[in-house]
């Protein structure tokens, strides 16, 4: 078993992972860099980069050319995507075609999703497309054997997240980005703990795993507990005439759930407003799971936006707004009317819920910082932080090491400062740091014997 991390190894994003078995490869995830377009849609005020070389060249692709260089190109059979955040899934329409033979894989929200995208940005590919449920298995049968291909259901922050296993000649291999083990989820079911302790008996040979924060001692809480923090934060707009305004993950339909709960409680009209907002909500409601779609207006083409923006601006304490922009990205809902760049005019005693948290990269904070900075000086109410992680901290962790007990550990999704204390935490449980706990850098080739 070969396994080759293509990205997300020394970083926040495109994450990609190729493994290969006999004459036979498997990518898993193919994301994208978004604080790379962000960067430069800053810099070029309404630029649009959309095809494949300017993304290259802006760095918000993972550099999959090193599978060419290994002459694994022209052997994958399949792209298994694990679920629906863009720095997972973000980079497939730029790169599939590399690809033609291998079939594309994912669970009916996570396709959906990548749909929506296909659809928006006019892009066609020729890659068969395989919609699997959770808790199901694949095979994939080659001229050098059968690979089964498992997807267990696991708990993150968006709909449908799946551990993938993949059972081959040479042993399993288990890829476990994202995740944490969340036992109250307001949407589905905790994680299906009874299966993977089945695979931990069976074995598992290698394990790439979620250690963005293998450095924080915690079990991360429950989505539970976000929803009473939404429910606290809504509760304390006193005020019944201001503007009342709330952004948060648009793949989160969990907190959205939670949002348009206690929104539906103020008497406000709730009006989901934004693209993004727009492709996540569409793919819910297409796999149907959707459960308020009949207390939300979704608002998408600018001309609809900027009307609306008008209305809210004459009758601020009849609408509540769930939009994008947490991140404070260039050209979001919440970016342009922080800018004045929209017919709302924000003022002092008007509410502004971040029900996220600023995702750690120095693009982001930076350019929050700006966007608070500019909310504070027009008297605007702010609360922050109304949120908790989809990622699982070092407790969480040492648990499902402790369940599945792989051979070799892998940490992914971080830089490799982010990654080092899930080696420290590797060693508290008997692994070897070079032996049997690796920290394995973009493009080069890990081999298991």
């Amino acid at each position: 078993m070969e396994i080759c991390p293509v990205g997300g190894f020394e970083q926040v994003g495109k994450n990609m992972t190729a493994v290969k078995v006999k004459d036979d490869v498997i990518i898993f995830d193919a994301g994208i860099y978004l604080p790379a377009i962000i960067e430069i849609q800053e810099e070029e005020a309404h630029a649009r980069i959309y095809n494949e070389k300017d993304l290259r060249r802006i760095g918000a692709l993972p550099d999959d050319l090193v599978l060419d260089k290994y002459g694994w190109t022209d052997k994958v059979r399949a792209i298994v995507i694990g679920h629906a955040h863009l720095d997972h899934l973000g980079g497939l329409p730029y790169l599939a075609h590399r690809y033609p033979n291998a079939e594309i894989i994912a669970t009916p929200f996570t396709m959906a999703v990548f749909e929506e995208i296909l659809e928006g940005e006019k892009i066609v590919l020729k890659n068969r497309r395989r919609v699997v449920p959770e808790d199901s298995t694949y095979i994939i049968n080659t001229s050098s054997g059968q690979i089964k291909l498992e997807f267990i259901h696991t708990t993150h922050s968006t709909l449908q997240c799946v551990f993938i296993a993949m059972h081959t000649s040479e042993g399993t291999f288990f890829y476990a980005l994202d995740f944490k083990l969340d036992n109250y989820p307001v949407i589905g079911d905790p994680p299906r703990y009874t299966r993977l302790r089945e695979l931990g008996k069976k074995g598992i040979k290698a394990l790439v795993l979620d250690a963005l924060y293998s450095g924080t001692e915690r079990k991360t809480p429950s989505e539970r507990i976000a929803r009473n923090l939404v429910e606290d934060a809504m509760n304390s707009v006193r005020d019944r005439n201001s503007a009342m305004i709330v952004t948060t993950f648009s793949s989160h339909i969990s907190r959205l759930k939670s949002i348009v709960d206690f929104g539906r409680k103020t008497g406000r009209q709730i009006i989901f407003v934004g693209r993004s907002l727009n492709k996540y909500t569409t793919a819910a409601i297409k796999v149907g799971e959707c459960p308020f779609k009949k207390n939300i207006t979704l608002v998408k083409y600018r001309k609809q936006v900027d009307a609306v923006l008008k209305k809210v601006e004459k009758d601020r304490g009849r609408y509540l707004l769930v939009c994008t922009g947490h991140q404070a990205e260039p050209g979001s809902i919440l970016d342009r009317i922080a800018k004045d760049e929209t017919p709302l005019k924000l003022r002092e005693g008007d509410n502004i819920i971040f029900a996220s948290s600023i995702i750690p990269d120095p693009v982001n904070i930076n350019a929050r910082e700006r966007m608070d900075k500019r909310l504070r000086k027009k008297g605007v109410r702010i609360q922050t932080d109304v949120h908790v992680s989809g990622h699982g901290g070092r407790e969480d962790m040492r648990d499902l090491l402790n369940i599945l007990k792989p051979k070799h550990i892998i940490p992914a999704h971080g830089s490799l400062q982010q990654e080092t204390p899930m080696i420290e935490l590797a060693g508290e449980l008997g692994y070897k740091f070079g032996e049997t706990a690796h920290l394995s850098p973009n493009g080069k080739i890990l081999r298991l014997d």
